[in-house]
C-alpha cells in the first residue's frame, strides 16, 4: 500500500508539479485514476490539505538520470558521449562530436527519455554571426525552438534559433539583482532578450533598466518578458550599444555580457558610468593571460582619464586552458 492524496483531475497537473518542486512526489509508484479524482503518491504525511489514504498503486521504475545510460550508440563510442548540455525552458541543446553525428537522433531520444522536463532536443553547432545566435538543428522531440525559461521567479520567453540567451548565467543574474540599490539607473549593453533586466526589475527596485541589443528580435522578446512578468522599469532597445549608450542617462551600473569582446567596449561604458558606479563585465580568456589582461584594462582606462578597481571571480571552465570570468569594475574617479 502507498500513501496518496486524492486530488480532483482538474487540479492534478498543478498539484503534481508542486509535489515535484517540493520533493514530496513518490516516484516509485504510478499515479492512478479513480473516477473524477487522481490518487497521487506522496513521500510525506500529507500535502496541501488534500485528503490522504493508502492505496494499491502500480510500481514505477525511476527514469535513468544520465541519458548516456540509454543512448543507443556503439560501445566503443560510449565514452565520447558529451556529459553536459544546455537546457532552456523545455528544450535541450547539445554539442555532438563528429564521430557521434550518425547517432544524433538516438542521443536526442535518450535525453528526452531521461529528462521529463525536456520536450525537444537540438544539435548545437555553436554561436554564429553578429547577433550571437546558436546554429541549431532539431534531432528529436516535438515542436519548435521557442520556449519559456524559468529562473528566480521570472519567466523568460526566448527562442535560441532567433536570439542569444545563456541559461548558465542565472546565478550571476541573481547576484547582480541583489547588488542593485533602489532608484539605480542600469544599462545592459548586450541585453539579448533582457534576462538580466527581467531578474533585476523583478527582485530589485531600479529606476530604469535599459536593455540594448543589435538584434531586433531580441527587443521583441524583451518587451514580451517585460509584459509577461509585469515589469514597469524595463526599457528594451534595438541598436549599437557603443552609440546608443550616449543617448541614455548616466548609469549607476552597466552590464557587459559579451565575453569574447566585451573589453573593447569598456571605454564607452566608462564614459556613461557615474563615479562610484560599477561595470559588470564577462570575459573568456586563457587563465595565464587573465592577470595581465586586468592590468591592461587599468592602464587603458587611465589613458582615457578614468581610475578603476577590479574584483573578479572565475565562473566556469571554458576549455582546458580557458575560463569564463566575471569582473566587477568600479569607477573611482
Amino acid at each position: 500500500m502507498t500513501r496518496c492524496i486524492r486530488v480532483p483531475k482538474s487540479e492534478g497537473e498543478r498539484v503534481r508539479t508542486a509535489l515535484m518542486d517540493s520533493g514530496d512526489l513518490d516516484l516509485s509508484a504510478r499515479i492512478r485514476s479513480d473516477g473524477d479524482f487522481l490518487l497521487i503518491p506522496i513521500t510525506s504525511d500529507g500535502f496541501g490539505g488534500y485528503g490522504t489514504e493508502d492505496a494499491e498503486l502500480d510500481p514505477q521504475k525511476p527514469k535513468p538520470k544520465d541519458y548516456r545510460e540509454l543512448a543507443e550508440v556503439p560501445d566503443e563510442l560510449r565514452d565520447v558521449l558529451p556529459s553536459s548540455f544546455d537546457v532552456v525552458g523545455d528544450i535541450a541543446m547539445i554539442k555532438i562530436p563528429d564521430e557521434l553525428l550518425p547517432y544524433s537522433e538516438a542521443m536526442g531520444r535518450a535525453l528526452i527519455a531521461s529528462n521529463s522536463n525536456i520536450r525537444a532536443v537540438f544539435k548545437d553547432s555553436g554561436v554564429k554571426g553578429e547577433f550571437r545566435i546558436r546554429d541549431l538543428e532539431k534531432i528529436a522531440g516535438e515542436g519548435g525552438s521557442e520556449t519559456v525559461h524559468k529562473e528566480f521567479g521570472v519567466r523568460i520567453f526566448t527562442d535560441p534559433c532567433k536570439v542569444y540567451f545563456n541559461p548558465r548565467l542565472s546565478g550571476e543574474r541573481s547576484r547582480i539583482a541583489g547588488l542593485v540599490r533602489d532608484g539605480e539607473t542600469v544599462i545592459d549593453m548586450f541585453g539579448g532578450v533582457a534576462p538580466f533586466g527581467t531578474v533585476i526589475c523583478k527582485h530589485a527596485k531600479p529606476s530604469v533598466v535599459y536593455s540594448i541589443d543589435l538584434n531586433p528580435a531580441a527587443e521583441s522578446f524583451a518587451r514580451m518578458n517585460a509584459e509577461k512578468n509585469h515589469l514597469e522599469g524595463l526599457r528594451p532597445m534595438t541598436g549599437d550599444s557603443s552609440k546608443a549608450i550616449y543617448d541614455l542617462p548616466m548609469a549607476d551600473r552597466i552590464i557587459m555580457n559579451l565575453p569574447q569582446i566585451a573589453d573593447r567596449f569598456l571605454g564607452f561604458a566608462m564614459d556613461r558610468l557615474k563615479v562610484g558606479g560599477t561595470v559588470h563585465m564577462y570575459k573568456i580568456i586563457d587563465r595565464e593571460e587573465f592577470p595581465p589582461f586586468k592590468d591592461r584594462l587599468v592602464r587603458e582606462m587611465a589613458e582615457r582619464g578614468y581610475s578603476i578597481s577590479i574584483s573578479d571571480s572565475e565562473l566556469k571552465t571554458y576549455s582546458p586552458q580557458m575560463s569564463v570570468y566575471s569582473l566587477d569594475i568600479l569607477r573611482t574617479n
